[in-house]
C-alpha cells in the first residue's frame, strides 16, 4: 500500500493496493482517491499487516483511516507538524 499526491487535482490523493495471491499466482491491484478532507476505511480488518502501512501514510500524507486500531504517527516525532510527502509541504520545513 502506498499513496501519491496529486496535487492541485481534486481528489488530491490516491491511494493503491497491491495484492498477491500466491495460491492463484495473481496480483491485482486496487486504486482509491481520496479528498483531502476525507477518510478512508481501514483494511486491517482484513489484513492486519497493512497497519503499519496506514500508519505510514497518515503520518507522511495525511490521509485518515476510519476504524484503524492505532493510527498514530510512525516516523516523525509526535508534535511535528505537517506531513513531509505532500507536495505543498514547503522542502525546508514550517518555521
Amino acid at each position: 500500500m502506498t499513496a501519491v499526491d496529486w496535487y492541485p487535482s481534486e481528489p488530491r490523493f490516491q491511494l493503491s493496493y497491491s495484492l498477491l495471491s500466491h495460491k492463484l499466482k495473481q496480483r491485482i491491484r486496487v486504486v482509491a482517491r481520496v479528498a483531502e478532507s476525507q477518510s478512508i476505511a481501514s483494511v486491517t480488518g482484513v489484513w492486519p499487516a497493512a497497519n503499519f502501512y496506514e500508519r505510514e501514510v497518515f503520518d507522511l500524507f495525511g490521509i485518515t483511516f476510519t476504524g484503524h486500531p492505532g493510527l498514530k504517527r510512525i516516523m516523525m516525532p509526535e508534535n511535528w507538524d505537517g506531513h513531509p510527502l505532500r507536495k505543498d509541504y514547503p522542502v525546508e520545513g514550517y518555521r
